[in-house]
């Protein structure tokens, strides 16, 4: 029986951003021919440059462009000579809003061979999932500034919450808890009374409820009413700074980690650090009815432009969540198992011009050993 047919939007983006996305094709590209499926991508030069050499930073019908398409793969949006926020709001948050792309998904995998910075822990320690709510908060851009440049300047920027949003994103993350563990392979963190009680999975919401009271008071409530039609996932809940706490000492304590906005900005950033760093951090801007986005979490690395030396791994592996979204699981698997063996195999570390390989020959690797 013949393959399915994909088309995917190729956005590489600024700085070392081609290079990686184009390794990330060359993987997906092999995976697509062994496993029996096509894929053709067609590449757009939105970002940075463009808005340097243009002045704008994609066309206006951009989203109605990208909407043709079965899913967007994205490299690293960012130039030094470009102000902070230009890009950010410009392409970033634009598609992630204008598509809705509700969740941001990182998972956050500690892969055999790569040095942890946490003293003891071991790729069976740092295996969960990091579930962020990514179309409210305080990106949505609501709130203002009054008297500006005199000493009684006022700024606020409001955090924003609806029902809605925070129930479609909860019930994005007890299904993925759910997914992720069953009776057959259940969480290894869970109690013997937790299994006796039929729970397969765990789902700990981190929120603030003790200080931004309205806001996580909403969440805590949809939280605990939705666990209800869970009743095979455990419900655990985190303060955020406590979270952060835990990441670093006990990370083998999570499973799937729900949370708000920003706060799922900055943990996820810390966990990717556990899991080795920005080279190896793959991510999702996910609208599970819709149009979703592929990326590396990393930045540009703009000093390592062209030099064929930055790490691809983590667009090698956001290209294997792509397929994964696509339902080609099994092309995803061996790309996922593929980067794992080249790192406890053949690289002598993550860093740029450090690994022992180029750019080129660490995507080469990857498709070698599919």
């Amino acid at each position: 029986m013949a393959g399915k047919n994909y088309r995917i939007a190729a956005l590489p983006g600024d700085g070392t951003g081609p290079e990686v996305i184009a390794q990330g094709i060359k993987v997906i590209e092999a995976a697509a021919k062994k496993f029996g499926f096509k894929i053709k991508f067609d590449s757009y030069d939105w970002g940075g440059t463009r808005y340097v050499n243009e002045g704008t930073i994609m066309p206006d019908d951009a989203v109605e462009i990208l909407k043709k398409y079965n899913a967007v793969y994205l490299g690293a949006i960012g130039r030094p000579d470009v102000p902070p926020g230009i890009l950010e709001k410009g392409i970033l948050l634009k598609l992630r809003f204008d598509l809705d792309q509700y969740i941001n998904l990182r998972p956050v995998k500690l892969f055999p061979g790569v040095e942890c910075p946490l003293v003891g822990k071991t790729p069976e320690d740092i295996d969960y999932v990091v579930v962020r709510e990514n179309s409210g908060d305080v990106y949505t851009g609501m709130g203002g500034v009054a008297m500006k440049d005199t000493p009684h300047e006022v700024a606020t920027q409001v955090m924003v919450y609806t029902r809605a949003q925070v129930d479609r994103c909860l019930r994005f993350a007890f299904e993925l808890a759910r997914k992720r563990h069953t009776r057959k392979n259940p969480w290894r963190g869970l109690t013997p009374e937790d299994i006796a009680a039929g729970k397969t999975s765990q789902l700990t919401l981190c929120g603030k409820t003790n200080v931004l009271t309205y806001v996580f008071n909403l969440w805590e409530r949809a939280f605990h009413e939705m666990a209800e039609q869970y009743p095979d996932v455990k419900i655990n809940y985190c303060h955020v700074d406590a979270i952060c706490m835990w990441m670093v000492k006990n990370p083998e304590w999570f499973d799937v980690i729900v949370t708000s906005n920003m706060f799922g900005d900055i943990i996820t950033d810390l966990a990717a650090m556990t899991q080795g760093g920005m080279g190896i951090a793959a991510g999702g801007n996910i609208n599970p009815e819709g149009l979703s986005m592929f990326e590396p979490i990393g930045g540009s690395a703009p000093k390592y432009t062209g030099k064929n030396v930055i790490n691809p791994l983590a667009a090698v592996l956001s290209g294997a969540m792509m397929l994964d979204y696509l339902g080609e699981k099994k092309a995803a698997q061996a790309i996922e198992k593929s980067a794992a063996f080249v790192t406890s195999r053949k690289l002598k570390s993550l860093s740029a011009g450090k690994m022992g390989y180029s750019t080129e020959e660490v995507g080469d690797l990857v498709v070698k050993n599919l």
